[in-house]
């Protein structure tokens, strides 16, 4: 079964990524998702300066999906650059001892401004990551930060034209589901450089209120919202960007199974992010999902991912 895939000139060998916020906050961490099936790693978003988060609880399962505000806590940007040189050691280590290609490493950031976003992404380049990705779509900080910039075209084209002008290495750039026209925002960082998408982000923000207080259950009160229940949501917003676009999108958004990671793929996603699906399925779920993958194509008579990708835009 043919399972690897090129993204911005990085062979990854399976589509299976380990998206932005989860496990992605040591070394060790990330290293242990790659050893466990990764295609790739994605490291937490950092800022320029150390930034707290939100208090606890910020992550909640509500039964159909999670919600979470954990607010971007982050070391800032110097202490990530030591953590992803000690990542990228680590896991050219285990490429050796396992005879296999390296798990590529993917820095994801964010700022409050477009001129933020080029100076973490150029700094964060330092610790030698194979891409960078532009958090640009984070739900739970608007109070903070005002609307992200993934809800306007124009702010997600400033921020893109500002990376590139400063970034080598390819980037990708995380869109968020909560606009009128996600086709619109992917053509405007398309145009303005974005070397990938990654489609989507958490939707909302949600709320969840305890029955017994009256009172909301997240300490930051409404948070980002993923998991099974916004599924059918990521997967228009796939085929809506990958039917824009000619660059690679990353498909993110409650994929749990390998079914879900093939709906991905059918509505045109190079590769597919994973996130949730650790939460329900345990830090075994990237070879579950393949091994998933590989069943249903051999079912459906697929040999390669390249045959199934985008047919959902063919068919009637």
């Amino acid at each position: 079964m043919n399972l690897p895939v090129q993204l911005c000139g990085v062979t990854l060998a399976n589509p299976l990524v380990l998206v932005s916020g989860v496990l992605g906050t040591q070394a060790e961490l990330l290293v242990r998702v790659a050893r466990l099936g990764a295609g790739a790693v994605t490291s937490k978003s950092c800022s320029l300066e150390p930034r707290a988060g939100h208090p606890n609880p910020t992550v909640l399962d509500w039964g159909a999906g999670l919600i979470n505000a954990v607010g971007l806590s982050n070391p800032g940007v110097e202490a990530e650059v030591i953590e992803l040189r000690r990542a990228q050691e680590q896991l050219l280590a285990l490429s050796a001892a396992e005879g296999r290609p390296r798990v590529p490493l993917i820095a994801s950031v964010f700022s409050n401004s477009a001129a933020g976003f080029a100076a973490v992404a150029e700094r964060v380049c330092a610790g030698g990551p194979d891409l960078v990705e532009l958090n640009i779509s984070c739900p739970n900080v608007q109070g903070e930060f005002g609307r992200p910039f993934a809800a306007d075209w124009r702010s997600a084209a400033a921020v893109t034209r500002a990376a590139r002008d400063v970034l080598s290495v390819p980037f990708i750039v995380k869109l968020s589901p909560n606009v009128p026209d996600i086709a619109e925002v992917a053509r405007a960082v398309e145009d303005a450089g974005a070397d990938a998408i990654a489609a989507v982000n958490t939707l909302g923000p949600g709320m969840l209120i305890d029955i017994r207080s009256g009172a909301p259950m997240l300490a930051n009160r409404v948070g980002g919202v993923s998991g099974p229940a916004i599924h059918p949501i990521a997967v228009r917003c796939v085929y809506d960007v990958c039917g824009a676009v000619r660059i690679p999108v990353i498909g993110i958004g409650g994929v749990t199974n390998g079914r879900d990671a093939l709906e991905m793929v059918l509505a045109g996603a190079t590769a597919v992010g994973i996130g949730a699906a650790i939460h329900y399925r345990g830090l075994h779920a990237f070879r579950l999902i393949l091994r998933e993958m590989q069943d249903l194509m051999e079912e459906c008579g697929y040999a390669s991912l390249d045959e199934m990708r985008g047919l959902a835009h063919e068919r009637p």
